[in-house]
């Protein structure tokens, strides 16, 4: 187990970054949400015999919220949605879904959960219709009730001409849609979806994401994990990064980008970069390296917000720009710096 407050980081990061890093994870100061909390972990710890999968973990998540929980495989994702389910349990530390302690009302916090696993768990040999009345019974939807929300169901996930199919004739996209209406059925106030688009098509994709926004607007909490970055960057309010069984990093995407990658920015000039140029680019706050070929000039800058136009200001005036190009970081290559490029095995889930 990590000693306390300590954190692993990717290779690549400067020890400056890595104390303002840990410091915004453990403390949550910016990133804090000020939404009726719907999940509240609180130095949460989950050891299987000498490894630890969890170490010392706290978030919020609020309601009317995405939010994305990354990691790369055996960062204690997976172990960390199992403890907030109740599927496994604490060894110390407190978990509060829906304002309950799930450490004594495991069961009644499910009943008020929706979730999609990666494995959409559907009866295939059955219709889109039994399987959500099966559901039903399951959730103890009142009978009243149950027919206006499978109706509901089905029209919100695009599947009303499909109810009376067999399941094991739809397509990749059309279980997911089915696998994330079923988790909607008895209203549920938070929705756990893991990996929710794995495996299916881009017009698919982007269906599922419209019912993911269309959740968020109606006031539900929605913990997501992917390993599709740029599904995370256009869903969630905010994302948790997890390595090692500890949050590294904890904010929107956007100010993700903007503190922990890099963009670049091309230039065509007028005239040729001299040495004193290049040296005095490389000796500005925030550049991080410089590369120029003839007219052609690159520069490489951190997330700090008045490098950019520094850069700019300082090349119109010493080379005069024909052209230029800025490229935005990526949440993928934030992701990779704060969790390093190695290739893990999972040892005991995730």
């Amino acid at each position: 187990m990590a000693s306390e407050g300590s954190t692993h980081f990717g290779p690549s990061l400067s020890p400056e970054v890595k104390r303002r890093v840990q410091s915004e994870a453990e403390n949550h100061g910016p990133h804090a949400t000020h939404r009726p909390p719907a999940i509240e972990i609180r130095k949460a710890v989950k050891r299987f015999g000498k490894r630890v999968a969890v170490d010392e973990l706290s978030l919020t998540v609020g309601m009317g919220e995405v939010f994305g929980f990354l990691g790369p495989n055996g960062s204690g994702k997976t172990t960390t949605v199992n403890l907030i389910t109740g599927l496994t349990h604490l060894t110390s530390g407190e978990i509060h879904v829906l304002g309950q302690d799930v450490a004594r009302h495991g069961a009644r916090i499910r009943a008020r959960l929706g979730a999609v696993p990666q494995e959409t768990a559907l009866y295939e040999e059955l219709t889109a219709l039994h399987n959500l009345q099966l559901h039903a019974d399951l959730y103890f939807v009142p009978r009243e009730d149950r027919e206006r929300r499978i109706d509901m169901v089905l029209d919100l996930m695009q599947l009303s001409d499909r109810r009376d199919s067999r399941v094991g004739t739809f397509s990749g996209g059309m279980k997911r849609r089915l696998a994330l209406g079923r988790a909607l059925l008895h209203n549920p106030q938070l929705i756990i979806l893991d990996e929710p688009t794995l495996g299916v098509d881009v017009q698919s994709r982007r269906a599922l994401w419209d019912r993911i926004v269309g959740l968020r607007e109606r006031g539900r909490a929605i913990l997501l994990t992917t390993n599709y970055l740029e599904e995370a960057d256009a869903l969630c309010d905010r994302i948790a990064i997890i390595d090692h069984g500890r949050i590294v990093a904890l904010d929107t995407p956007q100010a993700l980008r903007g503190r922990f990658g890099t963009s670049s920015i091309d230039f065509m000039t007028r005239n040729p970069a001299t040495e004193r140029v290049l040296t005095g680019l490389r000796s500005m706050a925030g550049v991080v390296a410089v590369q120029s070929n003839s007219h052609s000039l690159k520069v490489t800058i951190d997330g700090r917000p008045k490098t950019s136009g520094e850069v700019v200001t300082a090349v119109a005036h010493t080379c005069g720009i024909a052209s230029i190009e800025q490229n935005s970081p990526t949440l993928d290559a934030v992701f990779l710096q704060l969790t390093g490029r190695d290739l893990r095995d999972t040892e005991g889930g995730s």
